[in-house]
């Protein structure tokens, strides 16, 4: 099954009859990061900023919809405060709010952290491999 940033890009590629290329030349990126990102069963890290504001001007879609479908592909869930889909969650509010107030380095640090325990809770999930 295709990942929210595949089926958001399919669906503006068939809605518009674009190719590949074509939103490449509209985002100014690579041809290949654009197919990369088309095609890829799931995305091992987050797209760099640029990368997705240029898709999201080659798909013509809002940035904030390219981010999230792109978080979503990746395993993340971005919290939006105040959004209408998120419930409210005072211990989720204060990790932000916390997370806010940290420098670059140790934002980068949680970060790696949290990708950390999220892979193991996923790989956790994972069926055992059953007799060979």
């Amino acid at each position: 099954m295709a990942n929210a940033l595949q089926q958001m890009m399919k669906r503006q590629l068939d809605e518009h009859g674009w190719s590949y290329g074509d939103v490449a030349r509209l985002g100014g990126l690579p041809r290949s990061t654009v197919h990369h990102l088309a095609t890829a069963d799931r995305l091992a890290r987050m797209p760099q900023p640029t990368t997705l504001e240029r898709l999201a001007r080659g798909l013509k879609l809002p940035l904030d919809a390219v981010r999230r479908a792109a978080a979503e592909s990746c395993g993340i869930h971005l919290y939006t405060e105040g959004a209408p889909d998120t419930p409210h969650d005072p211990e989720v509010a204060t990790l932000i709010a916390s997370v806010r107030q940290l420098s670059a380095a140790d934002r980068r640090h949680v970060a790696v952290l949290v990708e950390s325990l999220l892979k193991r809770t996923a790989d956790a999930d994972r069926p055992a491999p059953g007799p060979a």
